[in-house]
């Protein structure tokens, strides 16, 4: 008995196109209005999302809240650095380590001080970063409150 063999197909391989990295020149206030809307000010981030300067704050945001169409549009519109800080804020040692290669230092130390590393906090208060240890803070306490419901069996199944 003859067995027809099945010829093997091509391995499909994802094309992904090179987006070029958007520059991160926010005013003060515009930062400190982040980490408000970061800590639960939701016409603030509304505000953000809304905006057509500062739309991927928002987004960052929602990422943060484990919506992957923001993880998605920040990939693909030039702000893979804000989502490999908001990855390193969960823990992803892949995501610090990129951020340290491509000299985003200070997206690193978010990253790390919002995963409850403190001396990440501290470099960043040392080094003059005020605002971002702020938003730093915010997300440490955004992952906890995350955190904290998703292990809360009363909360099961709810996002």
């Amino acid at each position: 008995m003859f067995f027809k063999r099945k010829k093997k197909k091509e391995e499909e391989i994802e094309v992904t196109e090179v987006v070029k990295l958007k520059p991160l020149n926010y005013p003060t206030k515009i930062l400190v209005g982040w980490a408000e809307a970061i800590g639960g000010n939701i016409e603030l981030r509304d505000w953000f999302l809304s905006s057509d300067q500062y739309k991927e704050l928002g987004l960052v945001i929602h990422a943060l809240l484990l919506k992957d169409d923001a993880r998605e549009w920040l990939m693909k519109n030039g702000y893979a650095h804000l989502m490999a800080m908001v990855n390193g804020a969960e823990g992803n040692a892949d995501a610090v380590h990129w951020l340290h290669k491509a000299n985003f230092h200070v997206l690193k130390h978010v990253a790390l001080a919002g995963d409850g590393d403190v001396d990440s906090s501290n470099w960043l208060i040392k080094n003059k970063h005020q605002e971002f240890a702020m938003i730093a803070e915010r997300i440490r306490v955004l992952k906890d409150q995350i955190e904290e419901t998703h292990n809360d069996i009363h909360n099961f199944g709810k996002d």
